[in-house]
């Protein structure tokens, strides 16, 4: 389900989470208690820590995600596959209907005409359904999506609580540019928050 990845990634990705503004007060944040001078780059991590999360690798092994897509997903092969079911006997029935009017086996024109109303109405019926369904299932998608993000975000603010990030980016394969065209390893932090999430998760369904 790509509509998840799609709302978390723009959740992650739109601008950036600017969550924490750390406030650094002149050279004895950047010189170690040695008195040894620090590099650029390390004045840089310490100046404005950040990192970045792939969307796709969270959304794939964050359990909670998992639980609603495999979800929506029994939803939709159930809708469809009750769709399929009558649409065939619906046909079924629409070839009945033809053979007996090859063969004359109505009593009058008027008993034929009768029943192509009925299958036609049938046919309306089952389209119409099939069009309230979806409707139905994109409303819950797009539910789920809002139940997601408010659930990673929650979590997203908590976690950050402990690591101190200023900047946390979003990466997924999803986009045709990425926010993040490139980083070290270092940064990525996508399976550390996995764990954080997935154990949110199993104590919460604990209690």
């Amino acid at each position: 389900m790509k509509n998840i990845n799609y709302v978390i990634n723009g959740v992650l990705a739109i601008a950036v989470f600017i969550l924490f503004i750390l406030h650094f007060t002149g050279k004895n944040n950047i010189i170690p208690s040695s008195g040894t001078v620090m590099t650029t780059s390390e004045e840089n991590m310490l100046s404005m820590p950040v990192a970045y999360i792939n969307v796709d690798s969270l959304l794939d092994n964050y359990y909670f995600s998992v639980d609603l897509r495999e979800g929506i997903t029994r939803k939709v092969e159930n809708m469809r596959a009750n769709f399929v079911q009558q649409e065939r006997n619906l046909q079924a029935e629409a070839e009945g209907f033809e053979l007996k009017m090859r063969t004359g086996a109505f009593a009058t024109q008027q008993r034929a005409e009768q029943e192509q109303r009925r299958l036609e109405q049938r046919y309306a019926e089952l389209q119409a359904s099939a069009e309230r369904q979806s409707l139905e299932l994109n409303e819950e998608n797009q539910r789920i999506n809002m139940q997601l993000r408010d659930t990673i975000m929650a979590h997203l603010k908590e976690y950050n609580q402990m690591k101190g990030f200023q900047i946390i980016y979003s990466n997924s394969s999803e986009s045709i540019i990425s926010p993040i065209l490139w980083a070290e390893d270092m940064y990525n932090i996508t399976s550390e928050f996995t764990d954080y999430l997935n154990k949110k998760s199993t104590s919460q369904g604990s209690n």
